[in-house]
């Protein structure tokens, strides 16, 4: 038996049919040259992806991460455990899926949103990937989600990256599900406690969530060698502006119902705003979410007077860590000026903001650390479990704005297909209905946004408002 880490549980523990705790992400590729004649919707096209379907199916290797499931059982005293499943039905988990013609954009999102609104199967191991075909403009996609409590955003994209070669005329390239396990052990940060050693802090079940979010947050706080004063200390001041948001439409009840919107900006766009202001290019990127995001509530009627805050996940990952299960995150919570008029003093405030929470992380032990970002998603763990409570007090944070760096190389090949972009697909709760997520290939800023169906409407407008975002700040002299 596995034990399941303070953190990951945290995801388990919050899970409901209206707040899916699953991360994921839409992968776009260009058919290889012969796969098609037709440029619009052609045969060929369905040909292609159907016998890369059937022959990654035909390979049933799965490594172990993604043979394992949940454990959750009356003889473990109601603690978390992984098992490895040794029947694991790879036609479940892998499916083939074709688009209504025209096969746009459109209809792509709409499908992408479908299936990241439905929630994983616990009795199986938690992932799944969707082959994705008949797009148009000689392109197919694929769609993958897996459970967060089995994997972070940066291990995801690392392990994507290992599916993919620069090399064009590669075949027999395996899915993510099978690739080989790697010869050193799967890494959670260094500094942090082993799962034998949390155990006893985690793992309860979802009527005692909050309950358990508050032992975890005592035990590391112990580990950490914090007090009780320290941790309120460090709770308020590891950002300038944590637990000052204001409620806003995103800070309300959702349902599961899902809707996404993906698009691609160039990276030389942002980094010439970055040399202008002499900010970093993640508070460039804030700085474009966050006039995104004033545009979108004045649209809407819903500028409050207070700004925006956001929570930032921080990789404690290094490049030297190895792929692995579980999640290593700190967090900080960025203001994102949105009473602020001015592009100019607004990248200036969220530039203050952000250095002042990573000189505050800096000084902290790789424990503190995950500590933080234990506590960064716990504090919206009382809207999230307890039903009524969202929208009805001042949330911890409005939104997650996440950045994670993707491929270095570039282009990249999957079975001689290209890669164009990869727009992750992320999470979102009850009291937090609305997510950004983004990373980075090809010399372009992918994003991919997330919201509940019904409490942020015409999401695909963010889209439209951060091509201005973008544009007043290009615009700064």
């Amino acid at each position: 038996m596995t034990a399941v880490g303070p953190l990951d549980a945290m995801f388990l523990l919050g899970e409901s049919r209206e707040q899916p705790m699953h991360v994921g992400g839409l992968m776009l590729f260009e058919l290889p040259e012969g796969a098609g004649r037709d440029h619009v919707f052609p045969e060929g096209t369905r040909d292609f992806v159907s016998r890369l379907y059937h022959e990654i199916l035909a390979a049933p290797t799965v490594n172990p991460l993604f043979a394992r499931r949940v454990r959750n059982r009356p003889l473990d005293l109601g603690y978390w455990s992984w098992e490895q499943d040794d029947a694991i039905d790879l036609d479940y988990h892998v499916r083939l899926s074709a688009l209504a013609r025209p096969g746009r954009f459109r209809e792509l999102f709409e499908l992408t949103s479908t299936l990241h609104g439905t929630l994983l199967d616990r009795h199986r191991p938690l992932w799944e990937m969707h082959l994705i075909e008949g797009v148009e403009g000689r392109r197919f996609a694929i769609y993958s989600k897996i459970h967060h409590s089995m994997i972070d955003g940066v291990t995801a994209l690392k392990w994507m990256q290992d599916t993919l070669t620069t090399d064009p005329t590669m075949t027999d390239m395996p899915a993510t599900y099978a690739l080989p396990t790697k010869d050193t052990a799967p890494t959670s940060g260094g500094g942090v406690p082993t799962a034998a050693e949390l155990l006893a802090a985690v793992g309860r079940t979802p009527g005692r969530a909050v309950r358990a979010a508050g032992d975890v947050g005592k035990m590391l706080a112990n580990v950490a060698g914090l007090t009780p004063v320290g941790l309120k200390s460090l709770l308020h001041e590891h950002s300038s502006v944590a637990f000052q948001a204001p409620r806003t439409i995103f800070n309300q009840g959702i349902t599961g119902a899902r809707r996404f919107a993906a698009q691609s900006w160039p990276i030389e766009r942002l980094e010439k705003v970055r040399a202008i202001t002499g900010a970093t290019l993640n508070d460039v990127l804030l700085a474009m979410c966050s006039g995104a995001l004033r545009n979108y509530l004045l649209e809407q009627n819903a500028l409050p007077d207070k700004p925006l805050t956001a929570m930032v996940p921080v990789s404690l990952r290094t490049k030297d860590d190895a792929p692995g299960g579980g999640n290593a995150l700190s967090t900080l919570i960025a203001d994102l000026a949105t009473d602020e008029a001015d592009p100019e003093r607004r990248i200036k405030r969220i530039t203050a903001s952000t250095s002042y929470s990573k000189g505050v992380l800096s000084e902290l032990s790789p424990l503190q650390n995950l500590m933080v970002g234990a506590l960064g998603f716990a504090a919206a763990g009382p809207s999230a479990v307890l039903p009524g409570v969202a929208g009805l007090t001042n949330p911890p944070y409005n939104l997650v704005i996440s950045n994670v760096p993707g491929p270095a190389e570039s282009p990249l090949y999957w079975n001689r297909s290209r890669l164009l972009g990869i727009y992750p697909a992320s999470i979102v709760m009850n009291g937090q209905a609305l997510n950004i997520s983004v990373t980075s290939y090809d010399h372009q800023l992918h994003f991919g946004l997330v919201g509940c169906r019904r409490t942020v409407p015409h999401l695909q407008r963010l889209l439209a408002h951060l091509e201005t975002s973008l544009s007043e700040l290009e615009n700064i002299h």
